[in-house]
């Protein structure tokens, strides 16, 4: 995909009132036709004496073939230009041909509703093993993105797939390796699995006893995370690693070995919890020294205290240890007591004070994963849903609607929705910026509408109350915003940061380039804000929407921009590079593969082509880095469920 897109799949909106689809309403018809079927079909109010319809239309037909046996050609009645002939046409005025009268206007294709686009639309009509093959696609691409950092990179937490080098950005516990073992054992990718799960086993404990600063969230969501799912999905969780749906054929690691790194991993970042004068961590440990210490300025992101809760929580089922959950779980007690605007927190914390640092709103960088753990941490914990836990999910609730109420606005001039910042606050002016974090929202709008159970099912079960309903159209909304936001540019990759454009807002910039796009003029790149980091927002709440809706949109979407990652981001030597200007052809290359490439984007990609619901939603809820932990249930819950 060079560029933008083709135009996007139809909606609701293209129907009748009664949902049904009409054929005819979308066709162009002539009107001599409708005239003539007037005609025939009222005849008996049209006799003039004897001279009936059928008389007129015979005369009628008769006229005709005389017109074109008085105006024929020389050479005949099939004009020159269909015989292949040259004609001179300068100077030439021909007179009108009949066929111009007679011939019928193009059809236009129709119109369909989003469940029947799949059924009768040639974009969007692949068979089952279409979606196969693309899923095959986004699994080498994962296989070609670990062969360029295991032959450059091995033990490194990143590649430099330009450089030919790995980089230590992230403590130097090799995270790529361990962000992206679930994603292989997901996929099959069994000599991965193979050379991830050796180097884990030989190297990580030791790793962890001897490096230094490490930053709590970061470790959490990729290494702590990643080890823990991966102990479930190779098995170590007798009680539900059944329903991952993963074949029992594919390589698996050993996970008596994934629990034990990931309890001495997780003594030693408790110290950050244990070490603070408040329920909010400090930001920073020091693996070998077991200590723990504040970031520079004294101040924790709200994104990162408030996001530790579902690994912690799990880690404390599997171990038997309840001190990982109750210290995290902590957090999210304290801030339950905080003020809010409207259910929105600032994006600081302080872990001295245990209060909001600042004014600043946003569900960007530093705010996002708040609202995310709010839901997530609720559904993982199902046993305790309407109990101990059910504040989590009126904070949630909570929150949602200060969203829609101070942040949801329309672009002009084509009204696509997004969500912005209030960055002092709710008395302070409103900023038309959204982060592409912020488009993990769609896909937590949906989950937390239908609690992961498909719209259909929820719907035929009357579980939707009108706030869900209204819901998941903000989250298809928001999702169409995010995916324009790639197709407005020349790469059909997405900045790191959009501005919009909207009505009394001044705000000015360059587009992103792609002049055929219809919103190229509602949404602004400003120069800045034009790097591409290989992320994966939006192709999780595509893949959350896909299974939830079973719109297939969602999946052709998906498509187009796993092809633009596959253009302008694959490096010959091996691997992926984050781009500098998503604008521009061709665009420079940055020179680092994240490791949430490898451990989240090609993850949900792969999961949304995927045929068999593999890690159903309403079993499985998805850590921030995309790591699967599974919905805890009680030993009656469990099996009711089966």
């Amino acid at each position: 995909m060079s560029g933008g897109s083709g135009p996007l799949p139809y909606s609701m909106r293209d129907v009748g009132a009664g949902g049904a689809y009409n054929n005819a309403k979308f066709r162009h018809r002539s009107r001599l036709k409708i005239v003539l079927q007037s005609l025939a079909t009222n005849s008996s109010k049209y006799r003039c004496g004897k001279f009936t319809v059928g008389k007129f239309l015979s005369l009628l037909m008769v006229s005709g073939l005389l017109y074109l046996f008085l105006h024929k050609s020389p050479e005949g009645l099939v004009p020159d230009e269909l015989l292949g002939k040259e004609v001179n046409n300068n100077n030439v005025r021909r007179a009108p041909n009949i066929r111009t009268f007679w011939r019928k206007p193009p059809r236009l294709p129709p119109r369909l509703p989003p469940n029947e686009i799949y059924k009768n639309n040639s974009l969007l009509q692949q068979s089952p093993s279409e979606w196969t093959s693309r899923q095959k696609k986004v699994k080498e691409a994962f296989e070609y993105a670990w062969s360029g950092y295991r032959n450059y990179a091995m033990g490194y937490d990143e590649l430099m797939p330009l450089s030919h080098r790995g980089t230590d950005g992230l403590g130097g516990l090799g995270a790529t390796i361990v962000d992206s073992l679930d994603t292989a054992i997901i996929m099959g990718a069994d000599d991965v699995v193979s050379e991830a799960s050796r180097w884990i086993e030989e190297n990580l404990m030791k790793r962890i006893s001897e490096k230094g600063q490490v930053n709590l969230f970061e470790t959490t969501i990729r290494v702590l995370g990643g080890l823990l799912s991966a102990y479930h999905l190779s098995g170590g969780d007798h009680a539900g690693s059944v329903d991952s749906g993963i074949p029992a054929s594919y390589k698996m690691a050993n996970p008596e070995r994934l629990l034990e790194v990931s309890k001495d991993l997780a003594d030693r970042l408790l110290l950050a919890f244990t070490s603070s004068p408040t329920a909010i961590p400090l930001s920073d440990v020091i693996l070998r020294d077991r200590t723990a210490h504040a970031a520079p300025d004294g101040l924790s992101s709200t994104s990162e205290a408030s996001t530790l809760q579902l690994e912690f929580s799990y880690l404390s089922r599997v171990s038997g240890d309840p001190k990982y959950d109750r210290e995290a779980m902590k957090v999210l007690e304290h801030m339950r007591t905080l003020p809010k605007v409207e259910g929105l927190v600032p994006i600081y914390i302080n872990p001295s004070s245990g209060q909001f640092s600042g004014e600043n709103i946003r569900l960007g960088s530093r705010g996002d994963s708040y609202y995310e753990y709010l839901l997530k941490v609720w559904i993982q914990q199902e046993e305790n849903r309407d109990s101990s836990l059910k504040y989590l999910f009126e904070m949630y609730t909570e929150a949602m609607r200060g969203v829609k109420h101070l942040l949801v606005r329309k672009t002009v001039p084509n009204e696509l929705v997004f969500v912005g910042e209030l960055p002092f606050g709710r008395n302070g002016d409103f900023s038309p910026k959204m982060d592409h974090l912020v488009c993990f929202l769609p896909g937590t709008l949906a989950l937390g509408a239908t609690k992961g159970i498909t719209k259909k099912k929820a719907l035929e079960n009357n579980l939707l109350t009108d706030e869900d309903i209204e819901n998941l159209q903000l989250a298809e909304d928001l999702a169409k915003t995010c995916v324009e936001m790639y197709f407005v540019t020349s790469t059909g990759l997405a900045p790191e940061i959009a501005y919009f454009h909207i009505e009394g807002n001044q705000e000015g910039g360059p587009d992103g380039g792609y002049k055929s796009n219809k919103y190229v003029n509602d949404i602004i790149i400003k120069p800045l804000d034009r790097h591409n980091l290989l992320r994966p927002e939006t192709v999780e709440s595509l893949f959350v929407l896909h299974r939830i809706t079973e719109d297939p949109k969602y999946r052709e979407w998906g498509w187009q921009i796993f092809q633009a990652f596959e253009k302008h981001t694959k490096v010959d030597s091996g691997g992926y590079s984050s781009l500098d200007d998503v604008t521009s052809l061709p665009p420079h290359r940055r020179d680092k593969m994240e490791t949430f490439f490898l451990g989240e984007t090609l993850k949900y990609l792969y999961l949304l082509f995927d045929e068999s619901n593999t890690l159903p939603l309403d079993k499985y809820v998805f850590n921030t880095e995309a790591h699967p932990l599974p919905v805890m249930r009680s030993v009656e819950q469990a099996s009711h469920s089966v």
